[in-house]
């Protein structure tokens, strides 16, 4: 696990209790924060999850920032069957709340600058998710402190 000071970034190896359960790379699965962790642990351990997958699709998008092409692997995809029998896949992406909304506009400064670039490219990989579930009948949605149960609603 590396710790870094200044908002104490985590990140390390998951070690799988469910292996079966996994679709990818079971000894390279690699989480950038406590709350990725979380997830892992929840997906891998509740018996409604079919399987999952932690950065395994690569979906093209166009950056508006440079106006390229790149690719886009969201945090995780995870198979959950429903009550009814039937089978309900979603797309995740682990994101602190404040980075889900856009920026509120303030005095220009390069922070500023910086907070509007990503949300610039956040947006775009995530319009370009959301279309890559559509096409196939998923889901896709944020987990946030708020489902976390890090902070109340």
């Amino acid at each position: 696990m590396t710790v870094k000071k200044h908002g104490m970034y985590y990140q390390g190896s998951y070690i799988l209790e469910n292996r079966d359960k996994y679709r990818g790379k079971r000894d390279d699965i690699i989480y950038r924060s406590l709350w990725e962790m979380k997830v892992f642990r929840f997906l891998d351990r509740n018996p409604s999850v079919l399987w999952w997958a932690s950065e395994e699709v690569a979906i093209p998008y166009i950056s508006p920032v440079d106006g390229k092409r790149h690719r886009y692997f969201p945090d995780i995809i995870a198979a959950f069957k429903k009550r009814d029998g039937s089978t309900r896949i979603v797309m995740i992406e682990v994101k602190p709340l404040k980075q889900t909304q856009e920026p509120k506009p303030r005095r220009k400064s390069k922070k500023y600058l910086t907070e509007v670039a990503t949300w610039g490219v956040n947006t775009a990989k995530w319009k370009a998710a959301r279309i890559y579930c559509e096409s196939r009948g998923w889901d896709f949605e944020f987990i946030t402190e708020t489902e976390l149960g890090l902070i109340d609603k």
